[in-house]
């Protein structure tokens, strides 16, 4: 019996060790990620529920005055501005996604093959995405100015920022390029990591160039494609910085430049309604969440490759 126990201790300890190693190792690794999560539950997730609580109460300058219960929500579905500001939005989203996006899809394409300058043209087009959005609306409002370099090409005189028609397909445009390099970035990652069989396989049955493209690189971006839209329709829905340049903070033209982000910041700043404010901010959170989710369906789940 004392032979069997002796035999059977080792084994014991031997399992508690092993236990403990692995204890300590996922210790290690929840260490780790704890400071980030920190991070992120202090600045990210407190700040959300901040918001929808702050949304239920008249909270001005001083703090809480009253609570209002969802009479805030209730403002914005009948307030003129906030409908035109969501128009605006949306209009400008559903533009400036599908352009940026060919965009980069087009220039990524380009710069993957194998051309003299490669290297040159793919910090060439992402260039724009690393300057300061406010320096190139500055010098796209001298460039689009009534007596603008590009009136002076075309031979007209239209202020492209200050006419309601043009103002918005102005920031459009801008937006447009200015951030197609970095998608340009995301799809040539994409590109790089096809298997190079299959376009053997198409050369060898003499297929070509635009059903190659069409019929074997496209579906194979499709994780591509998810990623990208999503991250364009966040930040378009996000659109601030290049509306309140142009538009000095107003959103004129008669509101035509008026974004949700920008009127949020006018009705906290200028009209001191933070908890009106607060509403708005959970109501694009969700309009986000939704455009996400009905991305997600739509693209359906990424094919193992």
């Amino acid at each position: 019996m004392r032979t069997i126990a002796t035999r059977l201790r080792p084994g014991k300890r031997g399992a508690a060790t092993v236990g403990g190693a692995r204890l300590r190792e996922a210790l290690v690794g929840y260490a780790f990620v704890l400071l980030p999560m920190a991070v992120f539950g202090v600045f990210f997730l407190y700040p959300i529920g901040y918001a929808i609580y702050i949304s239920f109460f008249d909270w001005g300058i001083y703090g809480k005055i009253a609570s209002v219960g969802t009479h805030n929500y209730h403002y914005l579905f009948h307030d003129h501005v906030f409908g035109l500001a969501l128009k605006n939005t949306l209009f400008f989203t559903f533009t400036v996604v599908p352009i940026q996006m060919a965009l980069g899809l087009a220039m990524a394409i380009v710069v993957n093959q194998k051309i003299r300058g490669r290297a040159f043209f793919r910090s060439a087009f992402y260039f724009p995405s690393l300057t300061s959005s406010a320096a190139i609306t500055a010098i796209a409002i001298f460039i689009l100015n009534a007596d603008g370099l590009l009136n002076k090409i075309v031979g007209g005189h239209t202020p492209w920022f200050e006419n309601e028609s043009t103002a918005l397909w102005s920031i459009v445009g801008l937006i447009s390029w200015t951030t197609s390099g970095t998608m340009m970035l995301f799809y040539l990652a994409a590109l790089q990591s096809i298997p190079t069989d299959v376009y053997e396989a198409a050369a060898i049955d003499n297929t070509g160039t635009w059903r190659t493209f069409w019929k074997i690189t496209f579906p194979l971006l499709k994780p591509a494609h998810f990623f990208v839209a999503v991250v364009s329709v966040i930040g378009a829905m996000k659109v601030f910085d290049q509306a309140f340049i142009v538009s000095h903070g107003t959103g004129g033209p008669n509101n035509s430049t008026m974004t949700m982000v920008l009127y949020l910041y006018r009705t906290a700043i200028y009209d001191v309604h933070f908890g009106r404010a607060a509403a708005m901010g959970v109501l694009l959170l969700v309009i986000i969440m939704a455009f996400t989710l009905i991305q997600r369906i739509a693209f359906g789940r990424p094919e193992v490759q």
